[in-house]
C-alpha cells in the first residue's frame, strides 16, 4: 500500500517521501505522503499510517472539512511539486485563523479579515489571496467540499477596491557603472583573503549578461549548456501561475559565456552555492559601501535594458531573458540611452586574464 521514494535535494541532502495510495476500482481513493531526513523515519510513519488506515472509518470522508485539512489534501493531490513561495503562503493560511474555519465558513469577510491581519504590501496580500483562491477553485468540483469560489470572487473585488490588493510597483532601478566599480573592487579583495567566497566578481557580470535570477544562476548544470550554439536551459524558471517543470532553453550572450567559462566546474552546477546567500552577501556589500536601493534583481533589469539599447527586438531579447509574454518586455523599451553600456567596462577585460 505504501512506497518510500528516495530523492537528492538541491543543497545535497537526501529526501525520503512516504508515500501511500489507495484505489478502489483502478481510481485513487486516497493518498497522503510526507517527507523525512532519514529513511528508517519514513519508514516508521508509513507503517503507523497503514495502521491507521486499516481501521473501520478512517477513509470516511467529512463534508465540511477545516480549511487547513483542504490545503493539506490540496498539496498531496498535487502533481507537481509547488514553489517555495507557495508553499511557505498555504502554510501561513493553514496556521491561520482562517485554516481553522470550516469550509462552509470561509466567507468574503472571513477572506476580507485573513488579508487585513497580513502586515505586508498590496502586492504580498495579493499572492495570499491568489494562493489561497487556486485552493478554493478545485476543492468543489474535485471534492465536493463547500467552499465557495464566489465568496473569494466578492472578496478579492472589494480587496482591490480599498486598495488592500494590487500589483508591486516596477522597479526601475539599475546599476550604475561606478557603483558596479565599487562592487567588484570589494568583492576582489574578499576573494583573495578568503578562498572559499562566493565568485561574485564572476557571480554579478554574469546576472547582469545572462540576465539570470539568482535562483537560475545556481541551478545551470553543465550539461545543458551548449556553448557552441550560445545556448542554456534554465531548470524551474520562474512564470507566473509555474515554476517547477518550467525548463526553458535560453540564448546566451557572448559576454555571459565568457563567465561561465572562467568557472572551475564544467560538470554539475556552475555555481554550486545557495540562491539566498548570493542575495545576502550583496546586500551585506551594498550597505558596507553605502551604495542604496540596490538589489541584486536589479542586475536582471539591467541586462534586459542593455540589450534594449543596443537595438535589439523584443523576440530577440526574450530568447534571452526567457518571457514567455512580449509584452511584459515592453517596459523595458522606454530606453535611457544608445549603445552598449558596457562596451568599455573595465572588468571585461580583467576578468578575462583571471
Amino acid at each position: 500500500m505504501g512506497t518510500i521514494l528516495s530523492r537528492k535535494r538541491k543543497d545535497g541532502t537526501i529526501g525520503h517521501t512516504a508515500l501511500i495510495r489507495l484505489k478502489k476500482n483502478g481510481k485513487i481513493i486516497y493518498s497522503e505522503t510526507e517527507t523525512f531526513d532519514r529513511k528508517p523515519a519514513a519508514q516508521a510513519w508509513l507503517k503507523k499510517r497503514e495502521t491507521e488506515l486499516a481501521m473501520p472509518g478512517a477513509l470516511t470522508k467529512p463534508t465540511d472539512p477545516l480549511l487547513k485539512d483542504v490545503i493539506k489534501q490540496y498539496n498531496e493531490d498535487k502533481l507537481r511539486p509547488h514553489g517555495k513561495t507557495k508553499d511557505q503562503v498555504l502554510r501561513t493560511i493553514s496556521n491561520s485563523e482562517l485554516g481553522e474555519l470550516k469550509c462552509s465558513e470561509v466567507t468574503s469577510q472571513a477572506i476580507m479579515k485573513f488579508a487585513q491581519s497580513i502586515d505586508a504590501q498590496p502586492s504580498t496580500r495579493g499572492n495570499y489571496i491568489s494562493h489561497l483562491a487556486s485552493v478554493m477553485a478545485v476543492a468543489r468540483p474535485a471534492w465536493g467540499y463547500p467552499l465557495d469560489k464566489q465568496a473569494m470572487d466578492d472578496a478579492r473585488v472589494v480587496l482591490d477596491k480599498m486598495a488592500l490588493t494590487g500589483r508591486s510597483r516596477q522597479r526601475t532601478r539599475r546599476p550604475t557603472l561606478e557603483e558596479l566599480d565599487k562592487l567588484m573592487k570589494y568583492y576582489t579583495v574578499m576573494e583573495l583573503k578568503r578562498q572559499d567566497s562566493i565568485p561574485m566578481t564572476r557571480v554579478i557580470p554574469f546576472a547582469i549578461f545572462s540576465t539570470r535570477r539568482q535562483e537560475e544562476i545556481t541551478t545551470i548544470v553543465g550539461k545543458d549548456l551548449d556553448k557552441a550554439n550560445l545556448e542554456v536551459i534554465v531548470r524551474d524558471m520562474k512564470n507566473p501561475g509555474e515554476k517547477i517543470g518550467n525548463d526553458v532553453a535560453t540564448t546566451l550572450t557572448p559576454e555571459a559565456l565568457q563567465f561561465i567559462e572562467l568557472q572551475p566546474a564544467t560538470q554539475g552546477r556552475i555555481w554550486p552555492h545557495n540562491a539566498d546567500s548570493i542575495s545576502a552577501s550583496f546586500t551585506r556589500a551594498c550597505a558596507f559601501l553605502g551604495i542604496e536601493d540596490l538589489h541584486f534583481h536589479d542586475l536582471r533589469h539591467d541586462g534586459i535594458s542593455r540589450l534594449f539599447e543596443m537595438g535589439w527586438s523584443i523576440p530577440r531579447v526574450a530568447c534571452v531573458s526567457g518571457h514567455r509574454s512580449w509584452t511584459s518586455l515592453k517596459r523595458y523599451t522606454h530606453l535611457r540611452q544608445v549603445g552598449d553600456k558596457y562596451q568599455d567596462w573595465k572588468w571585461l577585460p580583467k576578468m578575462a586574464n583571471l
